[in-house]
């Protein structure tokens, strides 16, 4: 684990929220030094697409019973996936972002974190009927479009509202590890 007496600053190194997002929706250049970390957040931002569709698929009402456990497998896989990818960007954290000894510990890892950001941005853009578009859409519309002469409706407004409201906490807390403020959980 890296410590903040190792003579490396490392924090230029913990992505941006907006960094982050666009991750989501693309692959990311590997001359990033936090390229790892967006890597992984890219494959969880397709995990989810794939565990709403799979989702969506067992709660079809003309599902037979073998479809409905094929997709309960398959759900299982992707979480799985999710434990993996969410590792790596833990793993990442431990081995580059130097540690103040004494600063509050958060209570989650950031592949946590990240991972529900990408939940939620998953959630967003299908709420506005869009697809992911992250590598496993299909290019349809998820839902009719909802954007009217007076706004979006409660849904896409609620979707985005949650989203907004982790990317603020994701970018208080990088802002808090950069000060010295707060510490990342390694395991």
């Amino acid at each position: 684990m890296a410590t903040e007496n190792n003579g490396r600053s490392g924090y230029g190194e913990l992505p941006s929220v907006a960094v982050v997002l666009r991750a989501f929706r693309e692959p990311v250049e590997s001359i990033r030094t936090d390229h790892r970390v967006l890597e992984a957040a890219h494959q969880l931002a397709q995990c989810h697409e794939l565990r709403r569709s799979a989702h969506q698929d067992a709660h079809a009402p003309d599902a037979p019973s073998s479809h409905v456990a094929a997709c309960s497998h398959l759900l299982e896989d992707i979480d799985a996936d999710r434990a993996k990818l969410i590792a790596r960007i833990d793993n990442w954290v431990a081995e580059n972002i130097p540690h103040r000894r004494g600063a509050s510990l958060h209570t989650e890892t950031l592949g946590a974190v990240i991972d529900r950001m990408a939940e939620k941005w998953v959630a967003a853009q299908h709420a506005i009927g869009l697809p992911a578009r992250n590598g496993n859409g299909n290019g349809k519309r998820a839902r009719a479009t909802v954007i009217t002469r007076r706004g979006v409706d409660g849904e896409a407004h609620l979707q985005w509202v949650r989203l907004a409201e982790l990317a603020d906490g994701y970018k208080d807390l990088i802002t808090d590890v950069i000060e010295h403020r707060r510490r990342l959980p390694v395991f």
